[in-house]
């Protein structure tokens, strides 16, 4: 049997909080669609990986995309790390846009 190497992308469920971690040229040129449900948070890396995310439990499951998905992964896991609930989206942006869109 073969293995598929390519993850299946979490539900995208309201109430999740989204952690945006494009930069701010790719923020502009394809913003966050606005959703009533979803709250978006822009964060760097950066201040996740040193646990300056002012993150809690309260947020809710957070889904985390990146330009192309290698960064959003990672993320996740220091956010799973400090006791979130947090998971990445795989493929980046791109595809993230393609199934907020229905495609």
């Amino acid at each position: 049997m073969p293995h598929d190497a390519s993850p299946r992308p979490p539900a995208l469920t309201p109430g999740q909080t989204l952690i945006d971690l494009r930069d701010a040229a790719a923020r502009r040129a394809e913003p966050v669609p606005h959703s009533g449900d979803r709250r978006v948070l822009v964060l760097g890396l950066d201040a996740i990986e040193d646990g300056a995310h002012g993150l809690t439990p309260a947020a809710g499951p957070l889904l985390v995309v990146c330009e192309r998905g290698t960064r959003s992964q990672l993320a996740a896991r220091y956010l799973r790390a400090d006791g979130l609930d947090a998971q990445a989206w795989p493929g980046g942006w791109a595809s993230f846009a393609a199934a907020l869109n229905g495609d």
